[in-house]
């Protein structure tokens, strides 16, 4: 995992689990490895880990069992809201953004649909789009 310099690494480390619970690379109720050891797959301070994942028990998206470890939870409504919340959250950066370029609600919404478009041609061969 590569960290930016400008952003807390407990954060970052919480915002790659949270894509990890979402695209199932953890999926619920998965144990986690031990907290030294993800300090030492992730190069950085255990405090650093223990902090994400305190934060992550203490939001329900982890549990912790005394004895056994911290596991993702087994909860998938849990999961749904948090991927809501993260796409909300790259929704409003996106669209600050865009807002920052001079473009308005329509012109945004214009801009996404050809995107998508693009996208779906590329993906399907088409080169002529």
């Amino acid at each position: 995992m590569k960290f930016d310099d400008k952003v807390p690494i407990y954060y970052q480390i919480k915002q790659h689990m949270y894509h990890e619970m979402i695209d199932g690379s953890l999926p619920l109720g998965a144990k986690l490895p031990a907290v030294r050891q993800l300090a030492v797959d992730l190069t950085v301070n255990v405090n650093t880990v223990q902090r994400a994942l305190s934060e992550m028990i203490a939001e329900g998206t982890l549990t912790s069992q005394r004895g056994k470890g911290n596991f993702v939870t087994d909860d998938p409504e849990k999961i749904a809201r948090l991927q809501s919340e993260l796409v909300t959250e790259q929704l409003a950066l996106a669209y600050q953004q865009l807002h920052a370029l001079n473009l308005n609600d329509a012109d945004i919404i214009q801009r996404m649909q050809r995107y998508i478009e693009q996208r779906e041609d590329d993906a399907n061969g088409n080169i002529d789009a």
